[in-house]
């Protein structure tokens, strides 16, 4: 099992910035990749982001040159630096970690809230 916990959502006016963080713990030796996912109300799930251990990361367009995924694989936590926050951001952010064998693992979710 992995456990994963959030941290940093809020609210902030759009062109503001947030960071959220994710601390894994439990069996991470097989993760591959993590990531960040978000739902906004009536909506589907979507992946943001998404870094490799290889450190190859992958971005949905929309979030291209404003957000940034990092990860500290000596600490086991990813981030996302999500800058020029739009009100369209406004969504549950949940971080996410995948492993080949088990699947995939999810934290609480965190609610990002960005005024107009």
């Amino acid at each position: 099992q992995v456990q994963l916990v959030e941290s940093g959502g809020g609210l902030v006016q759009a062109g503001g910035s947030l960071r959220l963080s994710c601390a894994a713990s439990g069996s991470i030796f097989r993760i591959n990749s993590m990531g960040w996912y978000r739902q906004a109300p009536g909506k589907q799930r979507e992946l943001v982001a998404r870094i490799f251990t290889d450190g190859i990361t992958h971005y949905v367009d929309s979030v291209k040159g404003r957000f940034a995924i990092s990860r500290d694989n000596t600490k086991n936590t990813v981030s996302l630096q999500m800058n020029s926050l739009k009100p369209e951001d406004t969504a549950v952010y949940y971080c996410n970690a995948y492993n080949p064998t088990f699947g995939a693992y999810w934290g609480q979710g965190t609610q990002v809230t960005v005024s107009s």
